[in-house]
């Protein structure tokens, strides 16, 4: 006979491969067809509310693996919430105006925004943005993200404006919009002032100079008749030009010195290093003073026929350079506060495309960045170059176009942070940050940051909502202007202020305030794109009534400490004085096995459409768990291939699981808890500490212990464990037996808890195995549907937890002397073996007495014998470690292997119609047809 056929062997159609990228494309069109979010929507209805408001990308090119990253740890938290009970809505956003969109119009369109009227450049550009919306849209659904897909927020969208422009108005109203002359960062490429949450940091080459500045006024305290000079240093030689005045500390000590044939004037602590560059250590100091004493000392600009003034800053600092700094007030922020105390009127030499202006003189019309070999030969020319070379340093870039910045005085709009930073402070400490060092960051960026430069000349952008009277030159904003605004912008949105004229926009019969004129014009300036998206916290979730403010969460990299959370800080509390969140949460970036940024220059660029296509979204969104998201995420091929295999041990599991339960029905063959075996009580205990340990971390927001708990359940707890252990009953066992009922009772639990464990991370999967789990898809349509496993208390028993820590310890010490024995020859397999256990004292001998029955299975052997205390334990018995009073003994198990469970048995042979079967192989056959006479 075929006893094969005799046996309960797995049967499951779930697959063994996973084919994730064909199968999950079918997952999502079922998703579609049972009309999913909407379905969660309808079945949280009347839950506590749980808002995660989306941080919006740009909608300017196909999403990578940073977006990969941040939407499915939102997805993670979101599907989490709802299944827990909340009521959990999940509107995703996109940022759509600015200048990352305008210049991919620009390049891939081909298109001249300087010979295109502005509402024709809008128009493409809407159409640009709203072509990456629709792509990044189906990215994002690839990825597994549940949410309103068909009503996104958009920052171009009517409605939004109409609600950014109102926050600019009550920001205005409260005295915090000004407009002023500062320097500000500009991209000479971009034509454009930036905001600092717009500036990058690369490092950069840069000529460094040391300048000599001749004395035509030494104040009666230097001799002006014998050549003196001021020495200072910088970086920017394209600067010289713009310079005004040069800083010194008033408490720092300053020499006049003899270095390499010139009377020069440095401070004291720098002088050693200047003297150095020349070859000299101990040039002769003709005379001392404290900075204080020299203010007002007026040199010669080395180019043009001006004075260059002395004047007191405490920003000088003795880490570099000559301690007499060169201040160009058009080109820095501290050269400009420190100068604006003087009075001296700011002289601005470059326009924005970067070049120097007629009044530059010999360097009219040169690029700036071209200009610097041409400033440092002209110095050398006029005898006033001290020293030249080369630095290495962090310089500022553009985070678009990648080109270097420059510090540019122009009249900008500007927020006052002043004006709420101490509000903003105490913001900041209500909200609970993750990880917690964000607190820290966030509150030096608000204590530290100067006004906040909200204008921009550009024109694909929400406009600076301002008039101006031809008549009396005033500013006008008003409630009155603001909220007839408001009605147009909703109505027809911000074109119509690039379509219309100035007294079109305003309210009927409107006059000047301040002369009651009628001839208006209107600002030009567009608003910077982090004011667009720090307004989304009124534009959006007071807007929309499945939301509301504040927010729970906010979750994004950690470069959004400057800027969307500092933007939404800055706008939630000059508005509404308290933030507009409750939680933040942040995320590294993406980096290569190597730690590397990815880029296209090295290389190392791995996308998330080629990963989908490959492994699958499942791998991809397991990989988002495997580690730490609050360090940086390393991704590369190899690091993939080993999550596949994480992926695979896991669906091998759910396969076992369900392979097993083809003849189970929970509803009518589950057992209750106490006719259960000490072993199946064991995995229900194991089971329900996991799911303690993954809700506590879903709570906590700590993914990779999600992941890490799960993993080791299913391979170390199951596998090699429960799974390994169990096979001989299930397989072999009689199909509708108690011990074997027992455990499909156990897998099915483990199977229904499991899935819904999974289902925040591996959502496609865990609909997979939902629709084979027996029973699953009658309760619910979709497992993201199903509600969060709860914990029984009366698995988590404490003495169970005693007893199995004395049964796993005594199952080490037993492998232990099966290896031993395996060394030797003994014995091969471990169903050969027959164990001989020798209690030393009578506590021991209780112990083993109570688990005997299950010692067998729990050993994975054909026999245990367990011999009393008095009974001597023969030479070569193994002593157990670890405190146990116990010597074990392996022998050949006795009996013949029965040819159908493997097993050693006495009673094989017994039988003379199935000869080699052992009695319970035997009687379980007997009972199938064709077994034998009954």
């Amino acid at each position: 006979m075929e006893y094969k056929t005799t046996l309960n062997l797995p049967q499951t159609d779930f697959p063994m491969r996973a084919n994730l990228p064909q199968r999950e494309p079918e997952i999502l069109r079922y998703w579609e067809e049972i009309g999913l979010y909407k379905r969660i929507q309808e079945q949280s209805k009347g839950k506590p509310k749980y808002i995660l408001h989306d941080g919006p990308p740009y909608a300017n090119g196909n999403i990578h693996l940073g977006h990969t990253l941040n939407k499915t740890l939102k997805d993670i938290v979101v599907k989490y919430k709802t299944m827990a009970g909340y009521d959990a809505p999940y509107v995703p956003g996109w940022d759509t105006h600015g200048l990352p969109i305008e210049q991919q119009a620009i390049k891939t369109l081909g298109v001249d925004r300087h010979r295109v009227p502005p509402a024709e450049f809008r128009r493409i550009c809407r159409e640009y943005a709203l072509k990456y919306v629709d792509i990044q849209r189906e990215e994002f659904k690839r990825l597994g993200v549940q949410g309103d897909w068909d009503h996104p927020y958009l920052t171009l969208q009517p409605t939004y404006e109409a609600v950014q422009i109102g926050i600019f108005g009550e920001m205005a109203k409260r005295g915090y919009i000004y407009k002023g002359m500062k320097p500000v960062y500009w991209c000479t490429d971009c034509e454009t002032a930036l905001a600092e949450a717009e500036v990058e940091y690369h490092e950069n080459e840069s000529d460094s100079i040391y300048v000599l500045f001749p004395i035509r006024d030494g104040k009666g305290l230097i001799n002006v008749d014998e050549k003196t000079y001021v020495l200072i240093w910088t970086t920017t030689p394209w600067t010289i030009p713009g310079n005004q005045a040069i800083s010194l500390h008033p408490d720092y000590r300053y020499v006049l010195a003899e270095v390499d044939g010139r009377r020069v004037i440095v401070a004291e602590e720098l002088l050693r290093q200047v003297a150095e560059i020349k070859g000299e250590t101990h040039p002769p100091i003709l005379g001392t003073w404290q900075g204080r004493e020299l203010e007002g000392i007026r040199c010669a600009h080395p180019f043009y026929d001006r004075d260059s003034l002395l004047i007191l800053g405490e920003h000088v600092t003795l880490e570099q350079g000559t301690g007499a700094v060169h201040t160009a007030p058009a080109h820095g922020t501290e050269d400009f506060e420190v100068c604006q105390k003087y009075g001296i009127p700011v002289l601005s030499l470059v326009d924005g495309s970067g070049r120097y202006l007629p009044e530059a003189g010999i360097f009219a019309g040169e690029v700036i960045w071209e200009s610097n070999q041409k400033v440092i030969a002209e110095l050398e020319r006029r005898g006033l170059l001290y020293h030249k070379s080369k630095i290495v340093h962090q310089y500022p870039h553009c985070w678009r176009c990648k080109e270097p910045l420059m510090f540019r005085a122009t009249e900008q709009w500007f927020a006052s942070i002043d004006g709420f930073r101490k509000e903003a402070l105490k913001a900041i400490e209500g909200v609970r940050w993750i990880p917690a060092w964000g607190e820290e960051r966030i509150r030096n960026m608000v204590a530290e940051r100067g006004d906040w430069c909200i204008s921009r000349q550009r024109v694909w952008g929400v406009p600076i909502p301002i008039f101006y009277c031809e008549d009396c030159q005033a500013t006008i904003i008003s409630d009155e202007t603001i909220g007839w605004l408001q009605k147009l912008f909703a109505e027809h949105g911000s074109d119509v202020w690039f379509e219309r004229s100035a007294p079109e926009l305003l309210p009927p019969a409107f006059k000047c305030p301040s002369c009651g004129g009628t001839n208006f014009r209107k600002e030009t300036d567009t608003m910077d794109v982090w004011f667009d998206s720090g307004s989304s916290h009124m534009a959006v979730l007071e807007q929309r009534p499945e939301l509301r403010w504040p927010a729970d969460l906010y979750l994004e990299g950690s470069d959004q400490h400057r800027g969307w959370f500092n933007s939404s800080l800055c706008t939630s509390v000059a508005v509404r004085g308290v933030a507009p969140y409750k939680a933040v949460l942040t995320h590294g970036f993406v980096v290569d096995e190597e730690g590397r940024k990815m880029s296209k220059s090295l290389g190392n660029v791995i996308y998330p459409q080629d990963l989908i296509n490959r492994y699958g979204a499942d791998v991809l969104r397991l990989w988002v768990t495997s580690a730490d998201y609050r360090n940086d995420m390393a991704v590369s091929l190899n690091i993939m291939k080993q999550l596949a295999e994480a992926y695979r041990k896991i669906r091998n599991t759910f396969r076992f699981l369900l392979g097993n339960l083809y003849d189970f029905d929970p509803e009518k063959g589950s057992l209750p808890y106490e006719q259960l075996s000490l072993l199946d009580k064991w995995i229900l205990f194991r089971l329900h500490q996991l799911i303690q340990r993954v809700t506590r971390a879903y709570e906590d927001s700590e993914f990779h212990i999600v992941y890490h708990a799960i993993s080791t359940f299913c391979v170390v707890d199951m596998s090699s464990f429960y799974l390994d252990i169990t096979k001989d009953t299930l397989y072999c066992g009689a199909a509708e037996s108690k011990e074997r009922r027992g455990i499909q009772t156990v897998l099915y639990e483990v199977a229904n808890v499991l899935v819904r464990l999974l289902a925040p991370v591996l959502c496609f999967t865990a609909e997979e195995i939902w629709s084979f789990l027996p029973g699953a898809r009658e309760r619910a349509a979709s497992v993201h549907l199903a509600g969060w496993p709860q914990v029984n208390r009366r698995y988590l028993d404490p003495e169970l937890e005693k007893i199995w820590g004395k049964i796993l310890s005594l199952r080490d010490q037993v492998s232990r002397a099966l290896e031993l024995a395996r060394q030797e020859k003994l014995i091969g397999p471990s169903t050969e073996a027959g164990v001989s256990l020798y209690p030393e004292e009578e506590e021991t001998l209780r112990f083993l007495r109570r688990v005997e029955q299950d010692l067998p299975a729990l050993f994975i052997v054909s026999a245990v014998k367990i011999h009393e205390v008095w009974e001597a334990a023969p030479a070569g018995a193994v002593p157990a470690e670890d405190d146990w009073s116990l010597k074990i003994v392996i022998r050949k198990a006795p009996g013949k292997k029965c040819v159908r469970c493997w097993l050693y048995r006495e009673s094989v042979g017994e039988f003379s119609d199935h000869p080699d079967l052992c009695e319970r192989c035997y009687e379980v056959v007997r009972q199938q047809p064709g077994g034998g006479p009954d």
